[in-house]
């Protein structure tokens, strides 16, 4: 679209500037008066909607139960256990005032809520015949970064899941992980369109509070990595804190084990980021609130019969989502640009010659293509058309993500990679937290995470030369 309607700079020249016009220029959200955080508008929350009810309903199939925990952590909870507190500690939002009178306790507005469901749930679990329990809540929560705010991509305010899982057993808990990432991973397939690379994460970047850390990797445009949904193995850290613990089946009493897991509307950030072009954002089909726009063109004497023709058309799509355009005082041109803006996936244009001849023209809004359909086998075609559109994006982004993974040896040319070309070097680490350290001083680059297949691992550490005990992948990240 023209003018400050339509988007202003090419996305490989300005990715930043790119990316708030797409999202905001296609009315997908909405600054709000308090930096760092945004509304979603409808079409936006549609999308998280979507996924929270595809991811919602795969976690019901494996057992985890819905739940909600009130939105104030007491300060003494929060601070329960030292190396969380320490972590969250910066980003805290704190209540202490309840209308005129000051409150006897700061309350924390939840960052993430470990230190108040185990307060409470230590008390639900009385028996081995208790567990596993698997909880989850849909959440917001609150971050107060400094750093400068992104929309979705880094803010004070998102929507998440929570899930806390609690088990008897070490195995138990360990096993959760290929069940969870693996959800997730079809989510972000299916639905989003996104790639990623799984692994653990390095120990200076796993969760506060956990043992372990397990993330998916997504990358950016602009050769940066960004973490998408991941599960952390708690083991007994929170349960020795909260005195979570269980009599077994010799009725003795033992420590839980614990996991916790998320996906934020982050995703949706990094989809918007990912699929978009020049004109505009590409909403992966299953996730648009409108799937099929129907576009008549018409002439003044013309346009009753033409719109109603397309309102038919429109009812011959059965249960795809679709919507007729036929809006006064706008030229066709200007509504295809105003659709492609909001990245709507497939396009129906109808005017006479569609009437006469019973074929309308789709136009797919990745690669514009334009095909003839019977008007008896539109829904058919019109489904397939959509399911070979999130095939391409899918495919598109895999390939992106791959290209942008370099496998090196030499900590030189590993420096010239990260500095150029951006993107992810798969090298040889030793595990020690001073390489890490210092490779993330010199480059910028941190460990996003350790692939869990480690087959390729050989050869000694990229920057001290000591035998190498995980090959990782290091990035400049979000």
């Amino acid at each position: 679209m023209k003018g400050d309607k339509g988007i202003t700079v090419k996305k490989s020249q300005d990715f930043s500037q790119w990316y708030v016009d797409a999202i905001t220029k296609s009315e997908f959200i909405d600054y709000g008066p308090v930096s760092g955080m945004i509304a979603l508008r409808p079409d936006c929350y549609f999308i998280w909607e979507r996924v929270q009810a595809a991811t919602d309903e795969m976690f019901k199939k494996i057992g985890v139960t819905n739940t909600y925990f009130p939105l104030f952590i007491p300060e003494r909870l929060l601070k329960k256990e030292a190396e969380h507190i320490e972590h969250f500690s910066a980003e805290v939002a704190w209540v202490t005032h309840g209308g005129k009178s000051e409150l006897e306790e700061r309350l924390a507005v939840r960052p993430t809520s470990e230190t108040l469901m185990y307060e409470m749930v230590a008390k639900w679990v009385k028996s081995w015949r208790d567990l596993p329990m698997r909880l989850n809540q849909w959440n917001n929560v609150v971050r107060w970064e400094f750093k400068h705010p992104t929309p979705f991509i880094r803010g004070r305010e998102f929507l998440w899941n929570e899930g806390h899982s609690i088990y008897a057993s070490e195995k138990e808990t360990m096993e959760e992980r290929d069940q969870i990432l693996g959800i997730y991973h079809k989510v972000l397939k299916d639905y989003l369109a996104l790639p990623g690379i799984i692994g653990r994460k390095s120990e200076q970047e796993r969760f506060a509070g956990g043992i372990a850390s397990y993330s998916i990797e997504h990358m950016m445009p602009d050769g940066w990595a960004i973490q998408g949904p991941a599960w952390h193995y708690d083991g007994q850290k929170f349960a020795k804190v909260f005195e979570l613990s269980f009599l077994n089946k010799n009725e003795q009493k033992e420590l839980a084990w614990q996991s916790t897991y998320a996906i934020s509307t982050r995703e949706l950030g990094v989809m918007f980021a990912v699929h978009g072009d020049d004109k505009g954002l590409i909403v992966p089909p299953k996730l648009s609130r409108i799937q099929v726009i129907v576009v008549p063109i018409y002439k003044s004497e013309n346009s009753d019969k033409v719109v109603k023709f397309a309102k038919t058309v429109a009812s011959r799509l059965g249960s795809l989502r679709s919507h007729v355009d036929d809006r006064d005082g706008y030229s066709p041109g200007w509504k295809f640009n105003y659709w492609e803006l909001r990245g709507v996936p497939l396009r129906l244009e109808v005017g006479e010659k569609e009437m006469a001849s019973g074929r309308i023209v789709a136009c797919s809004r990745d690669t514009f293509e334009k095909v003839e359909i019977p008007v008896e086998e539109l829904e058919e075609r019109a489904a397939k058309l959509l399911d070979e559109l999130h095939e391409r994006i899918y495919k598109k982004a895999d390939r992106h993500l791959h290209s942008m993974i370099t496998k090196e040896n030499d900590y030189k040319k590993m420096r010239e990679i990260l500095e150029k070309k951006g993107g992810m070097v798969h090298a040889p680490w030793c595990g020690e937290n001073m390489c890490e350290d210092k490779i993330k001083e010199e480059t910028g680059a941190k460990i996003t995470n350790m692939p869990l297949d480690q087959s390729d691992l050989k050869g000694n550490c990229i920057y001290c030369g000591k035998k190498a005990k995980h090959m990782a992948n290091f990035a400049k990240s979000y």
